[in-house]
C-alpha cells in the first residue's frame, strides 16, 4: 500500500504476484494511492498449498478492498486473472467500485488456455511464451523457461487448474455482462495470441459502458512487456 489521491488496485494475473507491476507503480504513486496485494496462493498470500478456488481469489480481493480502502470506491485495474477478479467484483459490488480497467482478461467464458499455461519441458514452455509476447521481443532464456517448467508442476497455476471444475460459476454470461453497472476500460496487447483481441471485442459489443484500447507490440503481460504504453493508457 503507498501514494495518495484516488485509490487504485492493481491485480496481477495467474502465476504472478504483486511484484509484477513493479515497472508501473512508481509512476502511479506519484498521483494515487495504491493497493497491490499478492492474489490468494501467489507470492506471500495464503494459501501456501493446495489446490487454489476463483472463490478463494474473489472472496480474499474482496476483504483486501473491504479493509484498506477505508470506504472509498476504488479502481481495479487486473491483468489476465487478475481481470477476471476485477470484472467479477465490478459485478458483485458496484457500490465499491468506480471502475474497472481489465488488461487482457475478463470473466466470460473463453479460450482454454490451461495447456499453454502447464509446459512439461523447455520447448513447450517456449512454444507457451511465444503466445504471450510480441515475436518481435529477445527471446526469453533457456534458465527462465526451465523455471517456468518447474513452476507449472507445483505452482498457482498448476493449484488452480487443480479447481478447474469450479470455475463456470465464476464466468458471467452476456445478460449478467449487460448489468455490470461501472465504466468498464479494456485494454489489449494487440500481439496477445493466448487470449486474442476477439475476446475483448466479444465484451465491449454487450457491456453498457465500455471503450478498447489496443496496444501495439505488446502481448499478454503489459504491465512487464511494455509498461510505458501501459501507463500511457491507464492515464
Amino acid at each position: 500500500v503507498g501514494g495518495r489521491g484516488p485509490v487504485l488496485v492493481l491485480l496481477h494475473g495467474a502465476g504472478g504476484e504483486a511484484g509484477t507491476w513493479f515497472r508501473v507503480v512508481p509512476e502511479l504513486a506519484k498521483t494515487h494511492r495504491l493497493i497491490v496485494p499478492d492474489l490468494a496462493g501467489h507470492g506471500a498470500s495464503a494459501p501456501a498449498s493446495g489446490p487454489i478456488e476463483v472463490r478463494q481469489v474473489v472472496e480474499a480481493a474482496e476483504a483486501v478492498i473491504g479493509t484498506l480502502a477505508n470506504g472509498d470506491r476504488v479502481t481495479l485495474v487486473g491483468n489476465s486473472l487478475g481481470a477476471w477478479i476485477a470484472m467479477l467484483i465490478a459485478h458483485r459490488h458496484p457500490e465499491r467500485v468506480a471502475m474497472a480497467v481489465c488488461i487482457d482478461g475478463g470473466a466470460i467464458r473463453g479460450p482454454d488456455v490451461s495447456a499453454h499455461l502447464l509446459p512439461k519441458n523447455r520447448s513447450e514452455a517456449r512454444a507457451s511464451i511465444a503466445l504471450t509476447r510480441d515475436p518481435e521481443r529477445a527471446p526469453v532464456p533457456d534458465f527462465v523457461l526451465d523455471d517456468i517448467v518447474r513452476q507449472a508442476r507445483t505452482g498457482p497455476l498448476t493449484r488452480l487448474a487443480a479447481t478447474a471444475a469450479s470455475m463456470e460459476a465464476y464466468t458471467l454470461s452476456e445478460t449478467q455482462l449487460h448489468d455490470i453497472a461501472v465504466p468498464v476500460r479494456l485494454i489489449w496487447g494487440a500481439s496477445d495470441r493466448l487470449v486474442p483481441i476477439e475476446y475483448a471485442q466479444r465484451m465491449v459489443r454487450t457491456l453498457p459502458d465500455a471503450t478498447l484500447v489496443t496496444l501495439d507490440r505488446c502481448g499478454h503481460v503489459p504491465p512487464l512487456e511494455c509498461p510505458d504504453k501501459l501507463l500511457a493508457a491507464l492515464r
